[in-house]
């Protein structure tokens, strides 16, 4: 039997914490990655055509040493996020210009600057090693990450971590990322595995959950306050669907924004009431690649008033150049628009009439810190926000997990299994998980 899969095993067997770190690890482990002699592959082919089966490999990659206050875990399952798709289409840039600036930073930083980038920023798994600096876990803890990586010497990062300095998102801007059988990361970036969800039902959420959280609930950003509407744009996707259930959750009126029947009536079985169908309205906010038309703003603006009887006093905004123009004029008075992407172009146009006349405000967001990954994984725990996995794939299939992804064709998020070999395993509470509801917690599951 190989080091993992005697880990595997001893995972699925319970094995204590102390016989965890008994067995030897691997010198080398199975990982999705992407080759810095490939970023030209793609030179001529539109975004669209970029398959990222041919450029996200799956193979054996050496096990780096860690830090004082790094761990090494074992993934049982991870996702699929934007930014695995980015880094495999190579697409605004290619990822290892960020592995390099990080490689000059430090010793340690070195690592991380390799011919290969092992992607992936999602993670639910068992901690195998601690280095001596890690205080606050052990061999044996059920875990999740969160993508933040910062450097906890740096006082930039001591006030709001998003804002220091070296901030930066792990599987993204970091290598060693989660879509394989081990990963290393920092010690705070570990989170307590939800007890009563499958490995890859906890797998899914940090990275979409915990932006969703600092753009709806944060004082960072949007700071929403009970009775307020909110306009959310893809209400079914990765972050639209956490965003619903955090404005439900605290006492507001989500909007949910969706493109077929079949996304409304999810909607509606979030407990979402106001859905507004864009494909079956055709709104056409722009008359061509210049020119937007205000009167589609306003009629979408007109739609919204008739579902709740006012305009919405924050928008959830992340498709960019497309709705943007519409999110700034739909807005109330005083109102804000959060953004945390750009998903249909990053160069955006609104009226800044609409914006300066009526007092408005743009507020960008990004991820999330550390207390605020930790309050929304708190969430998932307490099971008052569910899981959006609709898919799984295995991890040798990387490359069509992202270009689903790509494609736009699943709903909420993607998991792909990694030491868990099959689904439904891991589940530590399933009185409490029969409690939260199995329709509840597998609700996207439907849709994939």
């Amino acid at each position: 039997m190989t080091e993992i899969a005697a880990i595997a095993d001893a995972i699925n067997q319970g094995a204590s914490g102390e016989d965890l770190a008994a067995l030897p690890l691997p010198e080398a482990y199975r990982a999705a990655f992407v080759k810095d002699d490939e970023v030209d592959m793609w030179e001529g082919v539109a975004s669209e055509d970029k398959d990222p089966r041919k450029s996200l490999h799956v193979d054996d990659v050496p096990l780096p040493e860690i830090a004082p206050d790094e761990a090494v875990v074992a993934v049982m399952a991870s996702a699929i996020n934007f930014n695995t798709v980015w880094t495999s289409i190579f697409e605004p840039l290619p990822t290892f210009g960020f592995l390099k600036r990080l490689g000059k930073e430090s010793v340690w930083g070195a690592r991380h600057d390799l011919p290969y980038h092992i992607v992936g920023s999602d993670a639910a798994g068992v901690v195998l090693r601690t280095g001596s600096a890690v205080r606050n876990w052990k061999p044996g803890d059920r875990v999740t990450i969160h993508c933040n990586h910062v450097d906890d010497q740096d006082p930039t990062a001591h006030d709001d971590s998003m804002l220091a300095a070296n901030q930066r998102i792990w599987g993204f801007e970091t290598n060693f990322g989660s879509l394989a059988d081990l990963t290393v990361v920092k010690a705070n970036q570990l989170m307590p595995k939800p007890k009563h969800l499958t490995w890859e039902e906890a797998a899914c959420n940090a990275l979409c959950n915990s932006t969703s959280y600092r753009m709806i609930v944060s004082q960072h950003a949007g700071d929403m306050k009970q009775g307020e509407a909110v306009l959310i744009w893809g209400a079914t996707g990765g972050i639209g669907g956490y965003a619903v259930q955090y404005v439900l959750n605290g006492g507001g009126v989500p909007v949910g924004v969706v493109s077929s029947p079949e996304r409304a009536e999810l909607l509606h079985d979030m407990g979402c009431e106001h859905v507004i169908d864009r494909r079956e309205k055709g709104y056409k906010f722009w008359k061509d690649e210049h020119t937007q038309d205000e009167s589609e703003w306003r009629r979408l603006g007109k739609d919204i008033r008739a579902l709740i009887g006012k305009d919405v006093e924050m928008v959830f905004e992340h498709p960019g150049r497309q709705t943007f123009g519409a999110s700034v004029f739909v807005t109330a008075r005083a109102g804000r628009i959060i953004t945390c992407a750009a998903t249909s172009g990053y160069m955006i146009e609104y009226d800044n009439r609409h914006l300066w006349m009526k007092l408005k405000r743009i507020v960008s967001s990004h991820f999330a810190n550390y207390a605020e990954a930790w309050r929304a994984n708190q969430a998932l725990c307490d099971g008052t926000v569910q899981p959006l996995l609709s898919k799984v794939y295995p991890l040798e299939e990387t490359g069509a997990a992202a270009l689903t992804v790509h494609k736009n064709e699943a709903e909420g998020k993607v998991g792909v299994l990694c030491l868990a070999a099959e689904e439904g395993l891991g589940i530590d509470d399933p009185e409490f998980r029969e409690q939260v509801g199995e329709d509840k917690i597998t609700l996207f599951r439907r849709m994939g």
